[in-house]
Parts: C-alpha cells; sequence; structure tokens
C-alpha cells in the first residue's frame, strides 16, 4: 500500500500485475494515471464476493452491507451472518465464478468483484466483467505461508473500505493471541525432545492424499502449535499451489507413524467416527495414530474464518498436550 497527500492510497497485489488506486469519496479525479492502474472510488458498494476467505474480514470490519452479490449460495457459508444476509435477500446469489450472471450483476450496480485465483482458469470472465466496467479483484491470501500473513489481508480491505484503523486493531488482537503459543515449548515426544508428529490431509475421489505443502500456512500453524508437521520437507510438485496429491503408497510411508491425525473436511465434508475414515481408504487402519485413538477432524467453517486462526492454533495446541481433548472451536475427534 503506497499512500499519497490527500488520501489516495495505491493498492498493488504480490504476485500480479494488478494495481488499484483507492479515492476518497469526494477527492479529484486523477489524471495521467500509468496503465494497469483502476480506481476504486470509495465508498466501494454493490459488491461481487466471489472468495468466500474474504467474508469473514468483510464481516470483522462491519462491512457486511458493501456486499449485495455472492458467488456462494446460501447453503454453502458456514458463517451465520453470511447465510442469515442471504436468506433475507440483503444478498443475492450471482452465479459462481466461472458462471456468473452479467445481467444481475450490472443491475445491482457492482462496482467490484472479489474473485480468488480460481479465475484464472476462466479468463474470459474476468475480462467480460471487466468489459461491462466492473473490475475484477483477485485476491491471493491462500498463497500466504504462516496464518498471520494471510490474516493482516484484513488491513488491505481496511483500506479499500475506509476502516484502516478498525483493520489495525483486529489483526493487532490476533497476534497477542498468537504470541502466547511463541513461548511454548514443542509438545516433547521422548526421547528426542521434539513435536510430536502430525499429518493433515484428505482422501481424493480417485484415492489420493491431498495434503498441505511445507510452507503452507496450515502446516506453519502446526508448528506454531508445538507439532511437528510431517511433511514438512514438501515444497514444490511445478506449481504455487498449497496443496498436493500423494500416492497413498507416499502417504503411508510419511504419515503411517504420526502421532497425530487431521483429517480436512473442506473436500467431501466432514467424518465424524473412525469407521467413516476407513471406508475412504483402508490402508489408513494401519496407521499408529489410527490405533492409538488420535484422529481429528477439521469443522467445515474452518476455511471460512481466517480471522480465528488462533482458535485453531489454539486448539492444536491442546490437542498436541492434553490427551482428554475432545473437541474444541475447529477441531473434533473422530469416535
Amino acid at each position: 500500500a503506497d499512500c499519497y497527500e490527500g488520501g489516495y492510497t495505491l493498492l498493488s497485489l504480490p504476485d500480479s500485475d494488478q494495481k488499484f488506486l483507492v479515492v476518497p469519496e469526494d477527492a479529484a479525479e486523477v489524471d495521467a494515471l500509468p496503465d494497469g492502474v483502476t480506481v476504486l472510488r470509495q465508498p466501494v458498494q454493490n459488491i461481487y464476493l466471489v472468495s468466500t476467505s474474504v467474508m469473514d474480514l468483510f464481516i470483522h470490519l462491519d462491512a457486511l452491507d458493501t456486499i449485495t452479490l455472492s458467488g456462494t449460495k446460501a447453503e454453502g457459508w458456514y458463517l451465520d451472518e453470511a447465510k442469515t444476509a442471504m436468506e433475507a435477500g440483503r444478498i443475492a446469489y450471482a452465479g459462481k465464478y466461472s458462471a456468473p450472471d452479467y445481467e444481475q450483476i450490472l443491475a445491482a450496480n457492482c462496482s467490484l468483484a472479489i474473485e480468488n485465483t480460481m479465475i484464472l482458469h476462466s479468463p474470459e470472465v474476468k475480462e467480460q466483467l471487466e468489459r461491462f466496467g466492473i473490475p475484477a479483484l483477485v485476491e491471493r491470501s491462500s498463497y500466504e505461508s504462516g496464518p498471520l500473513a494471510r490474516m493482516e489481508w484484513i488491513k488491505f480491505w481496511g483500506i479499500l473500505l475506509g476502516k484502516e484503523e478498525l483493520a489495525e486493531q483486529l489483526f493487532a488482537a490476533q497476534t497477542q493471541r498468537i504470541a502466547v503459543l511463541a513461548d511454548q515449548a514443542p509438545t516433547a515426544k521422548a526421547p528426542t525432545g521434539t513435536g510430536k508428529t502430525c499429518a493433515f490431509f484428505s482422501i481424493t475421489a480417485n484415492n489420493l492424499a491431498n495434503v498441505r505443502k511445507g510452507g503452507d500456512y496450515v502446516a506453519q500453524m502446526i508448528e506454531l502449535a508445538g507439532g511437528d508437521y510431517v511433511f514438512s520437507d514438501l515444497t514444490d510438485s511445478g506449481n504455487s499451489l498449497s496443496t498436493m496429491n500423494l500416492p497413498l503408497e507416499d502417504f503411508y510411508a510419511g504419515a503411517k507413524d504420526a502421532d497425530v491425525l487431521i483429517y480436512n473436511s473442506t473436500i467431501d465434508g466432514e467424518v465424524r467416527t473412525v469407521q467413516e475414515l476407513l471406508q475412504k481408504s483402508t490402508v489408513l487402519a494401519d496407521f499408529a495414530a489410527v490405533k492409538a485413538g488420535r484422529v481429528y477432524c477439521t469443522s467445515k467453517n474452518f476455511f471460512q474464518e481466517p480471522m480465528s486462526m488462533a482458535d485453531f492454533l489454539l486448539d492444536v495446541h491442546t490437542m498436541l498436550t492434553d490427551p482428554d481433548f475432545t473437541a474444541g472451536k475447529y477441531l473434533y475427534k473422530l469416535s
């Protein structure tokens, strides 16, 4: 964010050529802007929100009323505020990222579409929105390697919405909560004294294990919570995605001795019992964590609430240190 006299702010998104000049409501027009700079005049309203992880940040910024259109149906939201707003008709469904309802978006006088990088698979949609005069902002918070970096995007939206001070306060509060864990010792595992090992995964429809790369923010949260992520050395597979699919043989080799398994419910929903998990892959029965009864699952709302990462960190830390832990805000034990 480059700030200029008169309240103008130039927002440049990382790893892209996107630049947005945020102009105060009553400020003068800016002449002779460089190519590629899009002007967003405040207040930014009637937003078409496609990137689900951004909704939580808008709710925290008390800016839900700036969103008029959603790329997710009411039943797809696990945030009560978003679901209620859609059911009450304050936010309307305007089609998913790859098939937006252009007529509806234009009729709503939309001033901004907030997309995630999935839109890059449908570049013609972004081009069409821009052809209609609707800027398409592609946010990249999911590519951050740490939980604080991902939460810090609230400052970006705070600038856009004219709520910089509130954004700074919210970020500082979460930073303090996470700082408590910085002084904690690793969740000692005799005799090495290192943290307990942990795998975070899901099983895909074609019988592969989807895991986070070592540089991903979820992997970093496990480390911050005092654990050792078993695939911490998994870095690149020729793309910038934060996850990758492993053959079950490779997943078995890397995670069969892990102290704890965390099943990621995002892809195909939550599982409640170990038996349900084994129905996805019988190979898991041989895993040490399954035999020891140390298998957990994330709740469905986890990835829609980036401002609650401190709660997930605390859940993981408690899970690793308290053998009687059964459920927290985002983790629960499989029966």
